[in-house]
């Protein structure tokens, strides 16, 4: 079985395991710089599975920054039947992409 965990970063939760690439919400990281998740949901092993309430206390997920960049441009359009209203609006969400290096689920 494989080791994994559920992390909670940027408003969002993901199910990581060592090895992973992930894009996570812009985090404050240069390219090659490590960071790491103390939010840590819940951690899975061989002897199964283990939950916070709501975050487990020693448990980290360590990750290695690769690239920040945009995501693809999301169009928002607004119309009004009748009215000649119209509006078009775009918006890129900025992303951090990271390596998951390490799961410590220590103490718990």
């Amino acid at each position: 079985m494989d080791v994994y965990a559920i992390i909670e970063t940027g408003g969002k939760q993901y199910r990581v395991s060592p090895g992973e690439r992930l894009k996570v919400e812009k985090l404050q990281a240069s390219p090659g710089q490590e960071v790491v998740f103390d939010r840590v949901l819940a951690v899975g092993t061989e002897d199964g599975p283990v939950f916070g309430n709501p975050y487990l206390a020693q448990a980290t997920v360590s990750a290695q920054v690769l690239s920040t960049g945009k995501a693809r441009k999301v169009l928002v359009f607004k119309q009004k039947p009748r009215k000649g209203y119209r509006r078009l609006k775009g918006h890129r969400q900025p992303y951090t992409e990271v390596l998951i290096k390490e799961i410590k689920a220590g103490g718990s």
